[in-house]
Order: C-alpha cells, then structure tokens, then sequence
C-alpha cells in the first residue's frame, strides 16, 4: 500500500490551511493510499545545523538528515513516503518558519555538491523520486499574487522540490478568512461580507482542488 504524509506548517490546527490538508488527506485515501497527518508545530525542531554529514565522502544517509532531533522520525517517514504534502500560511510573503525549517532539513540532506562528469548534471543524494505538493493560504487576492511577487517567493520552494524529489505543484487558496469573528479586532482595512463571500463560494472550490490534489499525487509513478 503507498503511504502519503500530510504535514501542517501552520500554527492552527482547524483553520484555513489544516482544512486544505485534511481534504488533501481524503483524496490520498481515496486513491488507496495510506496516510498520516503531522502538525510540525507539536514538534521542537530547527533548519539545518550546518553538520554537512550529508555531504562526507562515503555517507549513507541517502537523501535523510543525519541531525536527530524531533524531527527525524518525520523525516524517515518522508523519504520512505509515495507522497509529501505540506502547507502553510503565508505571512509577509513567506511561509512559516516552521515551514522553512522543514524545507532546509528536506532540501539540503536531498542534494549533494557533486555534478556528473558526463552529462554535466547535478547529483541528487536522494535516491527516489517521491511526488510534492505544497498548499498555501494567503490574506492576499489573487490579483495581487504575482503583483507583490509571490509566484517567485512561494515558487522557488516547489522549484527546489520539484529538482530534488522529483515533482512538486502548488494549490494557492487566495483572500482567505482570517478570523472567526472580526467584531473582535482591529481590522478595518478588511471587508468582512467580502471576506464572507470569498469563503463560501471559493473555499468550497479550493477544497475540491486539495482534494485532487492528494489523490493525483499518490496516483502518480515516478520511479
């Protein structure tokens, strides 16, 4: 049976982003897949220490960070894994930090610093190629998406992905709710019966897409 883990980059564990995941989740489970959903904020972990074991001559650690901490054993999950999701909100312009500091431990330990002679190409370390998705949530409308540059900054992490485990796509959901009631802050740059309207006729569609997503995922083969 394949196995897809679903890992939640966001503080919130029952809002816009965990809600994406969780329907990414039913449509891994639908394709036949078996899954386990992560909440990395649980978890006490750092980026990458710099320990460059990944990078010895002779090393075996193939594609996983040789730092045990909290996060190693989601890490082994990883890269035995037929499917990675990750989401995260974005705030000011990039994901969390907790986002980033996965990214850095899955990333860094996947390459090495080595180019074949031959083909002049970059060597993964990786060995596999496993299948990547990234759901963003954002306050921002999609109007504004490529205006402020995001397409560049959320997308150089799907490029990184998509080099190093083979395949990566993104789901935006844009002019995400932020708030369960906004009586209660200080927020008048934004218009609540908006923000009302786009999350009853967009999220819906956004979780339709999340959903396709985690099935398309484990239904692909790329070894």
């Amino acid at each position: 049976m394949k196995k897809a883990i679903i890992l939640n980059a966001g503080p919130r564990k029952n809002f816009n982003t965990a809600t994406l995941l969780k329907e990414a989740r039913k449509g891994a489970e639908a394709a036949g897949a078996e899954t386990e959903f992560i909440n990395l904020f649980d978890l006490n972990y750092k980026g990458c220490i710099s320990c460059f074991a990944c990078k010895l001559k002779g090393n075996t650690t193939n594609g996983l960070c040789a730092y045990k901490d909290e996060l190693r054993p989601v890490l082994e999950k990883i890269v035995a894994s037929d499917a990675v999701i990750i989401g995260s909100p974005v705030y000011y312009s990039y994901p969390t930090g907790t986002f980033r500091n996965l990214m850095e431990r899955m990333l860094f330990a996947a390459s090495s610093y080595m180019i074949d002679e031959e083909t002049g190409l970059f060597l993964r370390r990786l060995k596999r190629r496993i299948p990547t998705g990234l759901i963003f949530t954002m306050n921002i409308t999609k109007d504004l998406y490529k205006h402020v540059n995001y397409h560049t900054i959320l997308g150089a992490n799907a490029d990184s992905l998509d080099n190093l485990y083979g395949y990566c796509e993104i789901l935006n959901s844009y002019d995400t709710y932020q708030f369960s009631d906004y009586s209660k802050y200080e927020c008048n740059m934004f218009n609540e019966q908006h923000k009302s309207e786009v999350r009853d006729a967009q999220f819906p569609v956004d979780m339709e897409q999340a959903f396709n997503l985690g099935k398309r995922l484990v239904e692909m083969n790329l070894e």
